[in-house]
């Protein structure tokens, strides 16, 4: 593996990281590279729009919920045949969970485990010359994280330019290019971020004008040289092992998000997916070995999903011999009933006795430590699953089952019992990014 990389990052979110990240991919791309991708972190999202611009699979590695040898696993894999590697990091450089730097999720985890070198976008709006001194922080705050450079977001003139891009140069740190406002350079978005890539109009055409505007405003040759070789020697890639030999995979707007890394760990250990449309009203493969209902927007589709009656009738009949599980919007599908925005009632399979509600939201977001309560698809009793949990909808009745896991957060809290198993059926809010290796 002869991939170099670089992780675009910012000091906080919000500053212009994606709209890089995006730009220089695609960029890049266009004048012949083979550019990966990789996602500091959970968010689920930006891996799609990675993918859409490279051409290429993008992974999610997080320095929370997976160890050493996955991540280099990935890594290795994501940049498999590449020319460049570029890593988007998540939230502000620094920013993770309590605990040991070296694994608390930050993006800065992730640049110190691969060496990947920092290219800084600075949101200067509003300032000039003390974007110096954010950058002489970031510079300072930690020998171990190399900041390469700086791009400079959202300037204002060429006065704006010479003020900030002079006092930054002056401490010896590059300014690889400087970003204009301009309303026509957006990507649209709704209540979980992003709009996601596969339900995003014209996305096409959205890339080819970010990596117009980055290409004319960001020295796309001082990139490259920035980049660093990949400390990534590939080991393993299986992050949780596949839940059955043959597994059933709803895929549609509905049910639109499952982390690649989970997909690629469980053919690479010979498991076949086999993707099937809650909205087309399909049932799951009938010689399926198991059923995974993945997240996404079942609450903009509940009406829909609930007349399809090939789908209940066909998962039903599968979760009567085999294992079904269900992760955020598909726990959702699993349970009683669904409340959806306009406080519209939609009875769901009824293979939970979980009802949920998108009407009465509240913002449910964080990491995940998840103990096993019983055996099931995802492992034995006892098994260590980590996690992310990242949604508005919220529980109107919990039910009679079982729980499905006993959880905490990263921050030391007492673990509760989340989800619920009704005899091969399992779901729970939390997303599995990896199993805990034992």
């Amino acid at each position: 593996m002869n991939a170099r990389g670089l992780l675009i990052a910012a000091p906080r979110s919000g500053g212009g990281k994606t709209t890089v990240a995006l730009g220089l991919m695609r960029a890049l791309r266009d004048q012949g590279l083979r550019v990966g991708a990789v996602k500091s972190g959970p968010d689920y999202i930006d891996s799609a729009f990675h993918t859409a611009a490279t051409g290429r699979p993008s992974l999610n590695l997080d320095t929370w919920a997976m160890d050493k040898p996955l991540i280099a696993g990935l890594a290795g894999k994501a940049a498999e045949d590449a020319d460049l590697l570029i890593a988007e990091a998540s939230m502000g450089l620094f920013d993770g969970a309590p605990g040991a730097s070296e694994s608390n999720g930050s993006s800065a985890a992730l640049a110190r485990q691969l060496k990947l070198p920092v290219a800084l976008v600075l949101d200067v709006s509003g300032h000039a010359q003390t974007a110096a001194a954010i950058a002489k922080g970031f510079v300072a705050y930690d020998a171990s994280v190399k900041i390469a450079g700086v791009i400079l977001n959202k300037v204002g003139s060429a006065r704006h330019i010479l003020l900030t891009k002079t006092a930054i140069e002056e401490l010896g740190l590059p300014v690889f290019g400087a970003l204009p406002c301009d309303p026509n350079v957006t990507l649209p978005e709704r209540h979980l971020g992003l709009v996601q890539a596969a339900d995003t109009s014209d996305l096409e055409a959205k890339l080819k004008t970010l990596a117009a505007f980055v290409a004319a405003h960001v020295d796309l040759d001082a990139i490259q040289a920035a980049a660093q070789p990949l400390a990534a020697t590939p080991t393993r890639t299986n992050a949780l092992k596949p839940p059955g030999q043959k597994i059933a995979l709803a895929r549609d707007a509905a049910f639109s998000f499952i982390y690649p890394h989970l997909l690629l760990g469980w053919r690479r250990a010979g498991a076949e997916i086999a993707f099937f449309s809650p909205l087309q009203d399909e049932a799951p493969p009938e010689d399926a070995d198991a059923c995974w209902l993945p997240g996404g927007y079942p609450e903009l589709h509940a009406g829909r999903l609930s007349n399809a009656r090939n789908f209940i009738d066909g998962l039903r009949h599968f979760a009567a011999t085999k294992p079904v599980h269900g992760e955020c919007g598909g726990y959702m599908v699993l349970g009683q009933t669904l409340v959806d925005a306009e406080g519209v009632r939609h009875p769901m399979t009824g293979l939970l006795s979980v009802s949920t509600s998108f009407a009465k939201r509240k913002m449910t977001l964080g990491y995940r430590r998840a103990t096993l309560s019983e055996g099931c698809a995802l492992g034995t009793r006892g098994q260590i699953l980590l996690g992310h949990e990242f949604h508005y909808a919220t529980v109107e009745s919990q039910g009679g089952d079982p729980a499905f896991a006993l959880a905490g957060d990263a921050y030391g809290s007492e673990a509760k019992p989340v989800g619920s198993r009704q005899n091969l059926v399992t779901g729970s809010f939390f997303h599995v990014i990896a199993a805990e290796p034992g």
